[in-house]
C-alpha cells in the first residue's frame, strides 16, 4: 500500500557533457572542494538544515492529538505544475479552512533530506510545506524514509538509490539515533508541523528468520524518535506504529487471528503481535496510527465490497481497546483492490466514491477520528482514477474531482469529537443503505448499482446508482 512512486522529479544529478579540457578540470575542482572524506558529494546542501523556514503558522493553542479527515501527497502533487493550476488547488483548499496535509520526508515527493551526515537538502519538502500552508493545512510529516548511509548506502549527492527495495530499507540499528536526529531536525526546520508519524508500514523491519515483523527494531527506532521530538517540544504530538493491518481468508488456518476475524476475513495474527509488543513497550504515544484495506491479502472483497468495509469498523474498535482509547488515525485505507502496477482503475468514479464513503462511515464507527485519503495524483494527462483533482501540468489543471467532494465534506462535517446520532431507516432500505449521522448533518450512501427510492430520518428521496447523499437536519 501507499506506493504510487516515490522519487521526486524535481532534481536530476546527470553529467550531460563535458566541453573541452577546462570545463573537465573546473567541474573536477568543484567536485572536490564539494566532496567529504568519505563522504561523498555534498553539492547544494547546507550544515543548517534546522533553520526555520519560512513564515510558519503560529498558534498559542497547545495542539491536540488529532487533526480530522484529509490526505496524504504523493510523488506528484499540487505544489509544481501550472501556476493557474496550482493557485486553483490551493485556492480551494483554503477555501473551507484547508485540509490535513501529510508529507513524507524522503520520497512521495520529497528528496533525500540528509545525502551526506550532517549535510541537509529540504529543498523539495520547503515546497511541500510552503504549499500546505498556502493552502490553509494542517501540516502532518511522516518520517519516513531513510538517507541511504544509514541503511548501508552510499552517502552523497546524486548517489541516492530510488528504488523501491532501498526506498523501504529500514535505518541499521546503528543508526537509529542518527534517525531520530534526522527527526528532531526536520521538527525544529518547521516548528508549525505538530504532528509526527514515526516511520511506514514498517518497511523493513521484517525478521525473515522467524517469518514475523521485527517489532522490536521498530520500537527501537521509534523510542528514540519519541523522545527526540520531545525534547525539542514537549508539545510535539507523536504517533506509530502504521502497521498495515492485513487479513486473510476467513477459511485460511496459518497465521490467523482465532479473535479477531468476521465475514471479511480473519486478522493476520503476525500483525496483532507486533502491535502488541509496540503498545506495550512504546516511549509513549499521543495517538495511535494504523493502515490498511477492507479486502484481505488475496484482495478478496468479502463477501462484498460494501460489506468488507466492517473490517475497518472491527479494526478499530480492536486498536481503541488496546491502547484504552488513545485516539485512533488511518494513516491509509484502501477499499478498492489494485492491479500489478497498484493502480486502481476498475471502478467507475460513483462506484468508488460510494464504496469510499462507506469505508470512511466504518472507521468512525469504530473510533477513529482522523484519516488521510491517499491521493494518488498523476503526473499530467486528464484521466486520474480516485484523484483528488485533475493533474496540474496545464493552465486548465487542478480542478476538483468527486473525490474531493468526499474527503472535503466529510472531514467538514464529521470532526473529531463530533456526537453521533442513531437515525431511522426504513426497514426495507436497512440492506442497501449506509448511514452516518450528527445533529446537523446526515450522509446516506446507496450500496446498489441502481437507483432507489429511500427513506432515511422521516425523510423521502430517490437515490441514484451508488449516490451519495448528504441531507440538513
Amino acid at each position: 500500500m501507499g506506493r504510487h512512486g516515490w522519487n521526486s522529479d524535481s532534481r536530476r544529478w546527470r553529467l550531460t557533457a563535458l566541453l573541452g579540457v577546462g570545463v573537465a578540470a573546473l567541474a573536477l575542482v568543484v567536485t572536490l572542494i564539494n566532496t567529504l572524506p568519505g563522504g561523498g558529494s555534498t553539492a547544494g546542501t547546507s550544515r543548517d538544515g534546522d533553520k526555520v523556514h519560512g513564515t510558519p503558522a503560529t498558534s498559542a493553542k497547545r495542539p491536540e492529538p488529532y487533526v480530522g479527515w484529509g490526505f496524504t501527497h504523493t510523488q506528484y502533487s499540487a505544489d509544481e505544475g501550472s501556476g493557474a493550476a496550482t493557485k486553483r488547488v490551493a485556492q480551494r483548499l483554503a477555501h473551507n479552512g484547508g485540509l490535513p496535509q501529510n508529507q513524507h520526508i524522503m520520497g512521495w515527493g520529497a528528496d533525500n533530506p540528509e545525502p551526506v551526515k550532517g549535510r541537509y537538502d529540504f529543498t523539495a519538502m520547503d515546497r511541500r510545506i510552503d504549499f500546505v500552508r498556502a493552502s490553509g493545512g494542517t501540516p502532518v510529516i511522516t518520517l519516513c524514509c531513510s538517507p541511504d548511509w544509514m541503511k548501508g548506502g552510499n552517502a552523497g549527492v546524486g548517489n541516492t538509490d530510488w528504488s523501491r527495495s532501498a526506498l523501504e530499507t529500514a535505518p541499521t540499528p546503528a543508526h537509529y539515533q542518527d534517525f531520530a536526529d534526522l527527526a528532531a531536525t526536520v521538527a525544529r526546520r518547521y516548528p508549525d508541523v505538530r504532528h509526527f508519524i514515526v516511520w511506514n508500514e514498517f518497511k523493513g523491519f521484517w525478521n525473515n528468520a522467524e517469518r514475523r515483523w521485527d517489532y522490536e527494531g521498530y520500537t527501537r527506532l521509534y523510542n528514540l524518535v519519541y523522545k527526540a521530538l520531545k525534547k525539542v517540544d514537549a508539545d510535539i504530538m507523536v504517533g506509530g506504529p502504521y502497521l498495515v493491518m492485513d487479513s486473510v481468508d476467513p477459511r485460511q488456518k496459518q497465521d490467523a487471528s482465532t479473535a479477531l476475524r468476521g465475514p471479511w476475513g480473519a486478522m493476520d495474527q503476525r500483525v496483532l503481535d507486533a502491535f502488541g509488543y509496540w503498545n506495550a513497550h512504546k516511549a509513549g504515544a499521543d495517538f495511535v496510527v494504523v493502515d490498511g484495506s477492507s479486502y484481505t491479502k488475496d484482495d478478496d472483497l468479502l463477501p462484498n465490497e460494501f460489506a468488507a468495509t466492517g473490517k475497518l469498523t472491527a479494526v478499530s474498535e480492536w486498536v481503541r481497546r488496546q491502547t484504552h482509547d488513545l485516539p485512533l488515525w488511518w494513516a491509509e485505507y484502501y477499499v478498492e483492490p489494485a492491479d500489478g502496477d497498484d493502480d486502481r482503475s476498475g471502478w467507475s468514479e460513483q462506484h468508488r466514491v460510494a464504496v469510499q464513503a462507506t469505508g470512511m462511515i466504518a472507521m468512525v464507527r469504530g473510533g477513529a477520528d482522523s484519516g488521510f485519503y491517499w491521493n494518488p495524483e498523476e503526473e499530467k494527462g486528464t484521466g486520474c482514477p480516485g484523484c483528488l483533482w485533475t493533474p496540474t501540468d496545464t493552465p486548465a489543471g487542478g480542478a476538483e474531482l468527486p473525490m474531493y467532494d468526499l474527503v472535503e465534506r466529510f472531514g467538514q462535517a464529521f470532526p473529531p469529537g463530533s456526537r453521533y446520532e442513531t437515525v431511522s431507516v426504513a426497514p426495507d432500505d436497512v440492506p442497501n443503505v449506509r448511514v452516518l449521522a450528527t445533529g446537523k448533518t446526515v450522509l446516506v450512501v446507496n450500496t446498489l448499482d441502481r437507483s432507489i427510492s429511500a427513506k432515511v430520518d422521516g425523510k423521502r428521496f430517490d437515490m441514484r446508482a451508488y449516490e451519495v447523499k448528504w441531507l440538513a437536519r
